[in-house]
């Protein structure tokens, strides 16, 4: 029997919160930029958590013509442009959208944790149903509200014709999404898969996406004044997390593809794994059973072949909630190393806040390009570290390195009580 195929990453596409494309994104990493902001809907709609983050504004032109913008809504628009960016990014042609030819050979999942929502809470339903008036809906409703719709219309751009779906767990989509991906390339399916989450809200729907969230209490509160300061992970004063839009895509691809063509390549994507806790043993709706955590990060490491020892970067899921530190808990037992031989431990929520369905992906291509340009991100808003987490300060850096990272693990906890864990090797052209 033939071993599996090495699966790489051959292109990247990526917006968030202050960030179009990986310049902008490396920019925003090396602590140049702070993307969050304090949004007036907020406020008005009397949100306890002020501040949010929404992607910049890109000129849809060079995306989609002006009758394909028809029947989309942000979630499917954030897709479409970190979709199509990653797909050029990769070296590959956008076709016609009249060509003919299929992509046989190439797929897509996509995960998201709300889909349409944003566009089923603005319709007023109840309002036009009730006055007889359900033609006023319009036609194109539930091209924008079914959970696939965001991964239809990429797909269809694209005529990609192998596996198309979309994966909806909570806060682990992004990183489930690029798990699957490999499962398929793994498995002989597809040559290539887009692979990554997308979450929309605009500054007009954002009170209606992330309104639950804040009459849970675990958005941020008491940070409206200093929202660059909002988002702290790992800190003593996190008061919950910063909900953001937008949507981040990678090209997953088997070597040989890869290599027959001439294709750049990021990095090795060498393990994965997905399970759940099932909800037992202190895992809940929304907490993780940390047996399920290390269980699914140690499986991870084993599909990969790849010892504790030779991580240099852990890309945690830190949401600053209260969960923070029994995550750190669990990445040590799972590494199974002490507190001071642990590698460098990341929250990338505290740049981007927490995009949800996109935020796996977000991570994973963060990590990518640490691996890719030989630098580690800082520690941000965590001055006031977590006294139970003191043991662990050495691998919190309070400057941003540069000092190359070889291996980075990404991992993401959800709601539901699932995980997902990906490993990433940085490649070398001698390989």
């Amino acid at each position: 029997m033939s071993a599996p195929p090495r699966v790489v990453v051959t292109g990247l596409g990526f917006l968030c919160p202050g960030a179009h494309g990986l310049p902008e994104l490396e920019a925003l990493l090396r602590g140049e930029r702070a993307p969050l902001r304090r949004w007036e809907s907020l406020r008005a709609a009397g949100f306890a958590c002020q501040v949010g983050g929404l992607p910049p504004e890109v000129e849809l032109e060079a995306y989609l013509r002006t009758d394909q913008r028809y029947a989309t809504n942000s979630h499917m628009r954030y897709a479409v442009i970190a979709g199509l960016d990653c797909w050029r990014d990769a070296g590959l042609e956008v076709p016609a959208w009249d060509a003919p030819l299929v992509d046989w050979e190439s797929g897509l999942v996509l995960g998201t944790g709300s889909g349409g929502m944003e566009t089923l809470t603005t319709l007023d339903y109840e309002a036009k149903l009730k006055s007889g008036q359900v033609r006023r809906l319009g036609g194109a409703v539930i091209e924008q509200t079914m959970m696939s719709a965001a991964s239809a219309k990429l797909a269809g751009l694209l005529g990609l014709g192998g596996r198309i779906t979309t994966l909806s767990s909570a806060c682990t989509s992004g990183t489930e999404a690029i798990a699957e991906a490999y499962f398929q390339l793994r498995a002989g399916r597809a040559r290539r898969m887009l692979a990554g989450g997308t979450e929309g809200a605009t500054e007009a729907t954002a009170p209606y996406v992330w309104a639950g969230f804040d009459a849970m209490r675990v958005l941020a509160r008491g940070w409206n004044d200093e929202p660059a300061r909002a988002s702290r992970p790992l800190s003593a004063s996190a008061s919950g997390f910063v909900p953001s839009a937008g949507a981040g895509l990678l090209l997953l691809e088997t070597l040989d593809s890869a290599r027959a063509r001439g294709a750049r390549i990021y990095a090795e994507l060498c393990g994965a794994h997905v399970n759940s806790g099932g909800q037992r043993q202190g895992g809940s709706i929304t907490a993780p059973n940390p047996h399920g955590v290390v269980r699914c990060v140690r499986s991870a490491l084993r599909d990969a072949a790849i010892a504790p020892a030779e991580i240099d970067l852990v890309n945690g899921h830190f949401t600053a909630t209260a969960f923070d530190v029994a995550e750190v808990q669990s990445w040590r037992e799972a590494l199974e190393l002490a507190p001071e031989q642990m590698p460098r431990l990341q929250a990338t929520k505290a740049y981007l806040g927490h995009g949800l369905g996109a935020s796996g992906a977000w991570e994973a291509i963060a990590s990518l390009l640490q691996l890719q340009r030989g630098f580690v991100h800082r520690a941000l808003n965590c001055e006031d570290l977590h006294p139970a987490l003191a043991p662990f300060a050495r691998s919190l850096g309070s400057e941003c390195e540069a000092n190359p990272p070889r291996v980075a693990v990404k991992a993401g906890f959800g709601f539901g009580d699932v995980n997902a864990c990906v490993v990433f090797r940085a490649w070398s052209e001698h390989e």
